[in-house]
């Protein structure tokens, strides 16, 4: 088993299974990380044909790829793919990510997502957050939160203390292999919404993210 695929998962019986069939097919073994759901996503996953680690209670996407990076280190497993659950990224985008880690010698590689495919709402978040990502870090990231990521066995390490939870963890990520000097890819993937946040819910994520990042940004220049 070379490479693995963690797939956090809350409540998300209706996609489930198809997406770790369809990481399955790819010889990707699929470790689904059920974070206490309440409806079927664990009995699912399990017949899907997963390894599914459960938690007791919810405790968020960080903590579910923290239980993801530690079961990691009983498996003989070289790369690894962080996916989502509810099928927004294709499990079969995985390959392009994997074929970039390796033909770079990458340490990371990241989707970048079309952002014309994405909800306006959305789209200006991501605008917020990728500008002034870039602005502070002095990086040129096409996509600063995209949370389908390939990465190398040996760069969890640099990276997992680090990591927060919500809509900061794919920043979080990107904030301590930058702080690590890891060698970061970026490729265009596919994606697909299906449900647009609320207003007031979106500007509290926005300003949550972009918190984070300005934070981050400021400390990371001050030591640099």
């Amino acid at each position: 088993m070379k490479v693995a695929s963690l797939i956090p998962a809350y409540n998300e019986e209706e996609t489930i299974y198809e997406v770790v069939k369809r990481t399955k097919k790819l010889n990707i073994v699929p470790i689904v990380i059920d974070d206490n759901s309440s409806d079927r996503t664990f009995e699912l996953a399990k017949k899907a044909g997963a390894i599914v680690l459960k938690h007791e209670k919810n405790k968020g996407k960080g903590e579910a790829l923290r239980t993801g990076f530690e079961f990691l280190k009983k498996m003989k497993v070289e790369n690894v793919v962080l996916l989502d659950a509810d099928m927004q990224y294709l499990p079969e985008s995985s390959k392009d990510l994997l074929s970039i880690l390796e033909e770079r010698n990458a340490d990371i590689v990241l989707g970048a997502r079309n952002f014309k495919e994405i909800p306006w709402r959305h789209r200006l978040g991501n605008f917020v957050w990728r500008n002034s990502f870039n602005l502070l870090f002095r990086t040129n990231f096409l996509d600063t939160n995209c949370g389908l990521i390939a990465l190398k066995k040996s760069a969890i390490n640099k990276i997992k203390d680090g990591l927060q939870g919500g809509y900061i963890v794919e920043n979080s990520i990107l904030v301590q292999a930058l702080k690590n000097n890891l060698k970061i890819e970026q490729i265009p993937v596919e994606v697909r919404y299906k449900k647009v946040s609320g207003f007031l819910r979106g500007i509290r994520v926005v300003l949550g993210v972009l918190f984070f990042i300005l934070k981050e940004g400021l400390k990371y220049r001050l030591k640099s």
